[in-house]
């Protein structure tokens, strides 16, 4: 039985993430001889960017490396620091956590749009620098979240907007930061790499869309001076002073303690254990230094400036009672979510709908309660809906019902993308309603994302919907959004291959895009396995069994898929919401049942 100090721990480093990764923590903690120890976790307040300036920058990251090999800017993804590296011990981290909350909530419509940005260049250093009267006004921000975590932990009254140089949080000093604000793009790197370095930072467009997240990490506080390296290969110890390897994992190595190592070995702590021990150097690869931090809060700063979703586990939304059980979780990391989209309307009511529910002049009337009581219009006409078919009214309570259970879960969801189908960007906008965030978040329709074209019947694809029609009936739809597989690239009878290789390439255009955020797709049963198997570097089933698969995956069914740290490598995962399981109803006559002779 754990005490409540180490069961808070496990919470606290897992980020609340779910009840399976904190349990897991747990037991796979259980040999860690720090495992009782009260030690603080450091944490680090950043802004990082996100939309079309977060794909250059990470463009730039890519070729960069490629052509200068790795630098000390690699090891953490772009950023803007606000606050430096700070200790707070596992009992406040939810008092943290409110503060960031009531910081947002006091500077909602003052937070500085756009951030401006200059390039700066000097003999060991790229960077972009925010432009000084919005850092200014950055740093007054920062200093009011210090102040207001404080206050928030007991550590004396709130003084908002007052910058101070070291605001103490009882025990824990926040202290914002004090130079120049910028967005370091390379240093510590060769000479002669500095005129290519150079060309390609000229390359970013810093006048490009950029939403800012505020958010808030943790790290181990014992090694943060350690490298990190990746597990590349297993390896089961021969002698009692090894550690065991498990490919995923990483290892914390400090350059102090390899002086009595042999050759061609290096002592290091598995990041997943606590354990520590010998290991054969030639089966760990160097990794950046934030692939094993936590994430402990996200937030949205623009002009409007409102919280993304839920900061974080609030320990009072994911907390773990003296029986020993975990309650609530909430993702962490970057993750993958497929989504099926909801009960469509020509299933249920067969394929004569139509002629059901359109009179001679085109005007709807519904002739069922789980008909929608009015759809949009379709400057084709309604026969249009013949090929794109809306959801039912239980359709849309499904979706709702998971976008619920997503906000219920503090699963964050960062960006929104559609299959061009009505039923899907219905299904889309209705999750977003159950998770509150319609008319917040938009959708991003994708052509990309549409299922295989050989189930479409006829000779000609579905007349789907513009983004601006969408908009104009009422969903939450991004009219700006400029798609990786335009409508025009989609061919009619498309192969199997062309349809697995287009659902592999948008979904990993789509995630680079997103670096470092959450995802949610929803499109058609076969994206469940089309968007997420070659993810996991597994080759395309036969379209035999995929078809197998297909059919088995019901309204709503969805999956989940994580990226280990920033390896490239992805896994299914437990999904952080339960399955949504319902029975069919059959049409009711009240006449024909009920007034019989």
């Amino acid at each position: 039985r754990f005490s409540a100090a180490t069961r808070l721990k496990a919470l606290v480093s897992t980020g609340g993430r779910n009840v399976q990764a904190a349990c897991d923590w747990l037991f796979s903690h259980v040999d860690d001889p720090f495992l009782d120890e009260p030690l603080p976790r450091e944490f680090v307040l950043y802004l990082r960017p996100s939309g079309p300036l977060l794909h250059q920058l990470s463009h730039f990251w890519q070729q960069s490396r490629l052509a200068c090999g790795k630098n000390k800017a690699h090891n953490i993804f772009p950023h803007i620091t606000l606050c430096q590296f700070f200790m707070c011990e596992d009992g406040k981290v939810e008092a943290l956590c409110e503060a960031l909350q009531a910081t947002v909530n006091r500077w909602r419509g003052r937070f500085p749009s756009p951030l401006r940005l200059e390039l700066y260049t000097s003999s060991n250093f790229i960077g972009l620098f925010v432009e000084e009267q919005v850092a200014e006004v950055l740093k007054v921000f920062a200093a009011d979240f210090a102040s207001e975590a404080a206050a928030k932990a007991g550590g004396g009254p709130r003084v908002g907007g007052q910058c101070s140089s070291n605001v103490r949080l009882s025990n824990v000093h926040v202290e914002p930061h004090k130079k120049q604000l910028h967005v370091t793009l390379a240093y510590h790197f060769q000479a002669n790499h500095l005129p290519t370095l150079e060309k390609l930072a000229k390359g970013i467009d810093v006048s490009l869309g950029c939403d800012w997240l505020s958010v808030l990490y943790s790290r181990d506080i014992r090694f943060a001076n350690h490298e990190t390296l990746r597990v590349m290969y297993p390896y089961t110890p021969q002698n009692e002073d090894e550690l065991e390897l498990a490919p995923g994992d990483f290892v914390f190595m400090s350059p102090m303690e390899q002086n009595n190592t042999s050759e061609g070995w290096v002592y290091g702590t598995s990041h997943s254990t606590g354990l520590s021990g010998l290991l054969p150097e030639n089966y760990i690869s160097r990794a950046d230094e934030c692939d094993t931090w936590v994430l402990h809060g996200s937030v949205l700063s623009h002009t409007d400036f409102f919280v993304r979703l839920d900061m974080i586990p609030g320990l009072h939304s994911g907390t773990m009672h003296d029986n020993g059980k975990l309650q609530k979780k909430k993702s962490e990391g970057m993750t993958l979510f497929v989504c099926r989209h909801g009960e469509r309307m020509d299933v249920v009511f067969g394929k004569h709908w139509l002629s059901q529910c359109f009179d001679a002049k085109g005007r709807y009337v519904r002739t069922n309660l789980n008909m929608p009581p009015s759809l949009p219009q379709r400057s084709g006409g309604y026969r249009d809906y013949d090929k794109d078919s809306p959801i039912t009214v239980f359709g849309s309570t499904q979706a709702r019902l998971v976008g619920e259970a997503l906000l219920e879960s503090n699963t964050m969801i960062d960006f929104v993308y559609s299959s061009p189908s009505l039923r899907c960007v219905q299904t889309a906008h209705n999750i977003l309603r159950g998770l509150q965030q319609d008319g917040k978040m938009k959708i991003r329709v994708e052509p990309g994302l549409f299922e295989w074209t050989k189930w479409v019947s006829g000779t000609s694809l579905p007349a789907w919907l513009s983004s601006a029609d969408l908009a104009a009936a009422n969903l939450s739809v991004d009219t700006t959004y400029r798609p990786h597989i335009p409508l025009n690239k989609l061919a009619v009878s498309e192969s199997y291959d062309t349809y697995i290789s287009r659902s592999f390439q948008v979904t990993r255009e789509i995630l680079a895009d997103c670096k470092g955020n959450n995802v949610l797709i929803v499109a058609h049963a076969s994206s469940l396995e089309a968007c997420t198997r070659q993810m996991q570097g597994l080759n395309p089933q036969n379209s035999k069994d995929f078809v197998q698969v297909v059919r088995k995956i019901p309204y709503l069914g969805f999956c989940a898929c994580e990226e280990q740290g920033e390896t490239g490598v992805w896994q299914l995962v437990d999904p952080p919401i339960l399955p949504l399981t319902h029975g069919p109803n059959h049409s009711f006559n009240w006449r024909e049942t009920l007034l019989q002779d």
